[in-house]
């Protein structure tokens, strides 16, 4: 990648560099643990003796970072981190250098660099102070990158990834910037650097700057904060040259902007493996690797104990080594599975599959991640044949002219209970998890049988229940069959353009038919931007944002980005999310305006800064713009994308002090807060629904221990009112 050819990436010795040596001459480095992590600490704070200002006259952090992060093919620029890109595309926030002159100066500009805090100021304990000389202004985790590219990362953990710098596709956090943030992956080539930035943070400064406080991952089998992510990151990308040039400079006081101290893990990332833990970074010095060739001896007497239809306990005697086991690795059919303490001798493997046969293996290791041979044995969980009990005591409740909530008798299985099926008129309707369910969907006055098999992880399944009738009542639906425009917003100031789109109707639509146009300065339509194939499931929403957007209620509700903003066929400049207070935006199915926000025609700003919220005795599309069905909010009013409240009868809303806490959760119940009676329908973001309840004044919880961690969709209805919130677990 662009780094690897712009700057080389290895430098291996098989000594000490003189600088080193000298160093740490007065470090016992046969230490190990917290003992060595205290005496690297000592050194580094000992050693620390200029403490720069974060912008000033004098010696401050744009003169260290202007000579630390020079690019050594060419001395007027900085190497941008997070960058991979030489300048020849259109995206400037992806460069990997930028002149030195262009630093940023406040006036707002796009083409320049400022220094980005690795270990973002609001992620620490206390906030890290700029204002103030210390851990804020530190060097050792301040670097240069483009303005937006910084601005992009902002205050987001540090998460897994692949590829260049970007968000996280696969952890999120609840983030100071939103309930369930995306993390921020360095990229590549820059992750390793971001790790032993964060390890010298943690050991420089302690409890202030933690490792989990900064990412996403496991400190389960380390001694302290430490993350497995950052140690991961240690180990696959070796320091450049970039980072000992860092180094070789701030331990040089002669230099103009130098701190005195350097960061062990750039010298040698295996000092950080002899700390915490965990696979074998680079020993950069061959100290230890040559200090300790010997294995510690294989585990023995390995036992399987308390074997169930999912878990085993196994157990063995203790290793022994010339220098000092550490633990134990447990591998289950040789997947990693567990590990364990030096003196833990014993774990319990969960999870399994019932009547399966498994291999298990314990691995000792040492210090320095030398290994004994596998200590192996094979055996069987136990086998479950057993059907569940016959749900009984059917009840029927809830009648609605379209849908019947019924109730029965939690069964009863050797192992456990894993579901319910649903039958209506001998059909499976659905499963579920629950003791009841709200049938959906049905004609009104109808009668249904309705039966329930329950079944456990084996698929075990019971008889079926005796079967008992349900009938609807008469009347009719809210008779919605069409989605509309629920909110638009066209800010004064940025890109943060955005257009909501709901779904009334009583089924899940797929969004393959439909697309939004504009009417650029009010001519004619151009620029359809297919929705793509997305459900949205009844009373929920469809939010699309400009791809420039910067606003954090937006990036957080966000479920398509427009085109970005950049000259490119069809969509040129990010139309049509480019929209201004002149371009009437249309919502298309098939082809064929459904529905409008602005006067068709018109080329006057008559929509020019200002949010426009449905109002919610609006049912309907309309292909003509009624500006009696709109409320106008001020410019840059955010607050309400991501829902849409619809009152469809004529009783006070019942939603006015609702609440559902707390959202995010990191347990296993969710709370409501409801005026009225309400059936909660809980949904997955295909759209399926998996769990249905009802809460009152009195009953106001819901259990969703079983539900994985994600993003699920909560609907929730009193009466012909209804209303639609996202739900994270962590």
């Amino acid at each position: 990648m662009m780094k690897k050819l712009l700057i080389l990436i290895f430098i291996t010795s098989f000594s000490f560099s003189f600088s080193q040596e000298q160093y740490y001459n007065d470090v016992d480095l046969t230490l190990a643990g917290a003992a060595l992590k205290d005496a690297l600490a000592s050194k580094i704070i000992a050693t620390h003796s200029t403490t720069l200002e974060y912008t000033s006259g004098g010696p401050d952090v744009w003169d260290a970072t202007k000579s630390t992060d020079e690019n050594v093919a060419n001395t007027s620029e900085v190497i941008l981190y997070y960058g991979w890109e030489n300048g020849n595309d259109q995206d400037i926030t992806n460069d990997i250098s930028r002149s030195k002159n262009l630093q940023d100066n406040g006036s707002g500009a796009d083409f320049v660099w400022n220094r980005e805090h690795v270990f973002p100021k609001s992620l620490a304990n206390p906030i890290l102070d700029t204002s103030i000389p210390g851990p804020a202004t530190d060097a050792h985790h301040l670097r240069a990158a483009d303005r937006g590219r910084n601005s992009s990362r902002n205050n987001r953990k540090y998460g897994r990834g692949s590829g260049n710098s970007n968000y996280s596709s696969l952890d999120f956090h609840e983030g100071l910037d939103g309930p369930n943030t995306a993390a921020w992956y360095p990229g590549d080539d820059w992750k390793g650097d971001a790790a032993r930035m964060l390890m010298y943070m943690y050991m420089r400064y302690g409890a202030v700057c933690l490792p989990t406080a900064v990412g996403v991952g496991s400190k389960e089998f380390t001694e302290d904060d430490m993350i497995d992510l950052f140690l991961q990151w240690n180990v696959e990308d070796p320091v450049s040259d970039i980072e000992v040039a860092r180094n070789e400079y701030h331990e040089n006081t002669s230099n103009y902007a130098a701190q005195g101290n350097r960061n062990p893990f750039i010298d040698n990332p295996y000092l950080a493996t002899r700390i915490w833990g965990g696979n074998s970074a680079e020993d950069r010095w061959n100290y230890y690797k040559n200090t300790d060739t010997e294995a510690p001896t294989t585990p023995t007497d390995v036992t399987l104990t308390d074997i169930t239809f999912n878990s085993v306990n196994i157990s063995w005697s203790a290793s022994s080594d010339n220098v000092g086991v550490t633990g134990y690795n447990v591998y289950v059919d040789e997947v990693l599975t567990a590990q364990t303490s030096s003196s833990i001798t014993t774990t319990t493997i969960s999870n399994l599959s019932t009547n399966t046969n498994y291999n298990f293996t314990v691995v000792a290791k040492d210090l320095i991640n030398n290994r004994s041979a596998a200590a192996a044995i094979g055996g069987k969980t136990l086998e479950d044949t057993e059907a569940p009990s016959i749900p009984i005591n059917l009840s029927i409740s809830n009648e609605t002219d379209s849908s019947v909530k019924v109730s029965w008798t939690v069964s009863t299985d050797n192992n456990a209970v894993l579901g319910y099926e649903v039958y209506v008129d001998n059909s499976l309707k659905e499963t579920t998890t629950n003791s009841f369910y709200t049938v959906s969907g049905l004609n009104t006055s109808t009668t249904y049988a309705i039966e329930i098999v329950a079944y456990d992880i084996d698929n075990n399944k019971s008889a079926k229940s005796n079967s008992i009738n349900a009938t609807t009542t008469a009347g009719t639906s809210n008779g919605i069959t069409e989605l509309f425009i629920s909110e638009y917003a066209e800010p004064s100031i940025a890109n943060n353009k955005a257009i909501e789109i709901v779904n009334l109707t009583a089924s899940t639509v797929n969004l393959s038919d439909y697309s939004i146009q504009k009417q650029s300065n009010g001519s004619s339509w151009v620029d359809d931007y297919p929705l793509g194939d997305f459900n949205i499931v009844p009373g929920d929403v469809f939010v699309i944002v400009h791809a420039d957007t910067n606003n954090n209620l937006l990036l957080a509700e966000a479920d398509k980005f427009g085109p970005p903003n950049i000259d490119t066929s069809p969509y040129g400049y990010g139309s049509p999310l480019n929209f201004n207070g002149n371009d009437p935006v249309g919502l298309f199915k098939n082809g064929e305006l459904i529905d409008i926000i602005g006067e068709e025609g018109n080329s006057s700003n008559h929509i020019q800064n200002k949010t426009y919220r449905r109002k919610a005795t609006v049912s309907e599309p309309n292909t003509r713009f009624d500006s009696s069905e709109w409320g106008i909010l001020s410019a840059n009013t955010f607050d309400d994308f991501g829902s849409h409240t619809s009152t469809l009868s004529t009783k006070s809303n019942a939603f006015e002090s609702f609440k559902m806490f707390p959202n995010p959760t990191n347990g296993n119940n969710i709370y409501f807060s409801v005026t009225e009676d309400a059936s909660i329908h809980i949904y997955n973001v295909l759209g399926k629904l998996i769990q249905s309840s009802e809460v009152t004044k009195s009953k106001n919880s819901i259990n969703i221990s079983e539900f994985a961690k994600g993003i699920y969709l909560v609907k929730i209805n009193s009466g012909k009112q209804f209303i639609t919130k996202k739900l994270i677990k962590n």
